[in-house]
């Protein structure tokens, strides 16, 4: 996509009215999230007021879409718009072109490794202690403790991407003073999402049509995309209930504006996506 700041300038009232007609929840403390999470940057006026260009509310589109079709994260998202963006070689593409390039792309990463290439059977992404000590910026003290909480694990000797992950959102929090046994909650709450989405797909599991598995793998990371957005809504308001407002909460994606509507087999709670339909 594009980073032209060509085209209207709009301010985020006029932004809203285009918007709304296709995204009805869409809100100034919406775009002002999005904002604060990197993903479109507008431009200002001398007074200190946003200027959405034309590319800002095609940008805007692409993020809403993905999110209401896709219940993707918003790293996810921002991933596909920095490989869109490319750094400036890119040449301007309409936007469904350049949606579908994203879209295959990140796919291609999901699909299962057949371990070729290193003989030990472990995808390409599997780092070693080493390579993830240094990636993620901690030392072998940090990393065994993470360890020890059940925080990190390793197969065989190779760690995959999700430690990485989990490593660095711990070493950032160690600078508030958050150690490894303080996360214990953390730990046992996303268990909880986990058994609670393996226990809403397990119908889908019994059945032994080509596509149930696929469809049951969707429906969990929907419904557990959809916790992590409650569980984000909850906590921004008991800040601002403890009076500690003013801070924004980086929830994974925005959930539906409206709930899908039940199947008609119950299967699955309803929470299957558009594509999938």
């Amino acid at each position: 996509m594009t980073s032209s700041r060509e085209g209207a300038s709009l301010n985020i009232g006029e932004v809203l009215a285009r918007l709304r007609p296709e995204f009805p929840d869409i809100s100034p403390s919406k775009i002002r999230f999005l904002e604060a999470e990197g993903l479109i940057e507008p431009a200002r006026s001398r007074s200190g007021y946003r200027q959405f260009a034309l590319a800002d509310v095609e940008r805007l589109q692409y993020i809403l879409t993905t999110q209401r079709d896709e219940y993707l994260p918003l790293r996810v998202i921002k991933e596909r718009l920095d490989a869109l963006d490319g750094d400036g070689r890119r040449t301007r593409q309409t936007l469904a072109s350049a949606l579908g390039a994203a879209v295959a792309a990140d796919e291609a990463t999901r699909q299962p490794h057949s371990g070729a290439g290193d003989g030990t059977g472990t995808s390409a992404t599997a780092m070693t202690r080493a390579e993830l000590l240094e990636a993620a910026g901690i030392d072998a003290e940090r990393l065994a403790e993470l360890e020890d909480y059940g925080l990190i694990r390793r197969s065989g000797r190779h760690y995959g991407p999700d430690a990485l992950e989990v490593a660095r959102a711990c070493a950032a929090l160690a600078k508030f003073g958050v150690g490894a046994r303080n996360l214990r909650g953390i730990k046992a709450a996303a268990e909880r999402d986990i058994s609670l989405a393996e226990q809403l797909v397990t119908p889908q599991l019994r059945q032994r049509g080509a596509g149930a598995r696929a469809a049951a793998a969707q429906d969990a990371w929907q419904i557990a995309t959809l916790s992590l957005w409650l569980h984000a809504a909850l906590v921004e308001s008991g800040l601002d209930e403890a009076g500690l407002a003013g801070g924004v909460i980086a929830a994974p994606a925005a959930p539906p504006a409206t709930a899908p509507a039940p199947r008609e087999d119950g299967v699955g709670g309803g929470l299957r996506s558009a594509s999938s339909r």
